[in-house]
């Protein structure tokens, strides 16, 4: 009577750890460079501070002109301020003024 003797082979033991490690690796990649990942969060936290820090300025500037705006209300109406709209808008001088001319980039 013959009797066949199979030798065990390791390889299948190491079936389920390859495909668990398999597993891991592409869900922790996508954990960390995914759209909602760890680096995109990084990502995400710099654009908000570059943005609010954009914010600022354009809040300042804002207030600026609120503050010319409100020289030339109804009731607290300035004539120098008038004066200075009325001649940059119409570009004229009088005679006995300096004129400094500035470049649009300073």
């Amino acid at each position: 009577m013959w009797t066949r003797h199979h030798k065990r082979r390791n390889t299948g033991r190491l079936i389920v750890p390859a495909i668990t490690g398999l597993f891991l690796a592409y869900f922790g990649f996508h954990a960390y460079h995914g759209e909602y990942g760890i680096y995109s969060k990084y990502q995400l936290d710099a654009r908000i501070a570059e943005e609010q820090s954009r914010l600022d300025k354009l809040v300042a500037a804002r207030a600026k002109l609120e503050g010319r705006i409100a020289l030339l209300q109804d009731g607290t109406l300035e004539k120098d301020m008038l004066d200075e709209q009325a001649r940059r808008s119409l570009n004229l001088a009088r005679e006995n003024e300096v004129v400094i001319l500035l470049d649009k980039n300073d």
